[in-house]
């Protein structure tokens, strides 16, 4: 199984969701950048569940960091690694038999057979994006402080009205059900000129790494979809001033697949969680027929609230792989 990303910032990642542990090796992050455990607990705290629509399964994410000499990056590799503490493997036994549908056990039992680990979703599970939250740490170091990130859940359900968004929540998980969302993730103090045209483009190795992200269907720059319903008149952006200041931004930060200096705005779209507690009727391996299948376990309703940072780090990882590539 393949699980590498990189050509300047090199990216392995190990372990499963109810391995012993889950790591990510980085190579390539320059010397001489402070790094400390400090550094990872806002975004760690960020992903990880307590809110109503997310799973109970609770685990501290206490990062063990390899590689970091006197409290600054020696140029060499960095290990960030965490024990999984809370699993229940019990929970999943039935899936090869009754695969879950929208879910990859079908897919990874016919791929890869029975050596691989389908407990909890395996590597395929979103808890696996712990690692990419730690890597994106990493990354915003990288880049440096004058680059700044923000990002926020634009809509959950269909509904891009925030003040609705806990009951649009509320409502799903009382029904047994789960919602999806949008991610909206925007960078200020980009320099121009990061990607490349065509393979390296600024979209491509940012959509790469997004698309890496467990229930990520869909990624817009700009304007997106909304701007193909524009005139090029309508939705062309005007350069203002002599440092190439757009009066609007429907590009996204992005000409000819590189960075122009205005703020990088992509936008995600994440599914509903697949597993859901309501019963569905999908074919069962076992009985050769369509059975009614009620699947266990800890769960989120609305997976795209732990997302959002998530987006957040794997955009900030593709821009570092740019920065070190320019």
């Amino acid at each position: 199984m393949h699980n590498t990303f990189g050509q300047a910032l090199k990216l392995e990642i190990s372990g499963a969701s109810h391995a012993e542990r889950i790591a990510i090796r980085i190579d390539g992050v320059p010397a001489g950048i402070p790094l400390c455990t400090d550094d990872f607990t806002a975004d760690l705290a960020a992903r990880r569940a307590g809110a109503m629509g997310t799973t109970p399964r609770r685990e501290s994410d206490t990062p063990e960091i390899e590689g970091i000499r006197d409290g600054v990056t020696d140029g060499g590799t960095i290990t960030v690694s965490f024990r999984n503490e809370n699993t229940r493997s019990g929970d999943y036994s039935q899936f090869r038999r009754h695969p879950r549908p929208s879910h990859v056990d079908f897919v990874a039992d016919r791929k890869y057979g029975d050596a691989i680990d389908l407990r909890g979703g395996g590597q395929f599970s979103g808890r696996m994006t712990v690692a990419l939250v730690a890597a994106g740490v990493v990354a915003k170091k990288i880049l440096g402080d004058g680059v700044k990130f923000t990002s926020e859940i634009v809509e959950i359900g269909g509904c891009r009205d925030s003040s609705r968004f806990a009951d649009i929540i509320t409502d799903a998980v009382a029904d047994g059900d789960s919602v999806g969302g949008v991610v909206e993730c925007r960078v200020e103090g980009l320099p121009m000129g990061l990607g490349e045209p065509f393979f390296d483009s600024a979209e491509s190795v940012i959509s790469h790494l997004l698309f890496s992200v467990p229930a990520v269907k869909g990624v817009e720059f700009g304007s997106g979809f909304e701007g193909v319903r524009l005139r090029g008149s309508q939705r062309n952006d005007r350069i203002i001033d002599a440092r190439g200041t757009t009066a609007t931004n429907n590009e996204g930060g992005i000409n000819g697949g590189i960075t122009n200096g205005n703020p990088l705005v992509v936008r995600v779209a994440v599914k509903p969680t697949p597993s859901i507690a309501l019963p569905q009727e999908t074919f069962d391996f076992g009985s050769g027929r369509i059975e009614p299948l009620v699947i266990g376990g800890r769960h989120d309703s609305c997976i795209v609230l732990r997302a959002r940072i998530v987006v957040e780090a794997v955009t900030a990882i593709a821009l570092a792989e740019l920065k070190l590539m320019s």
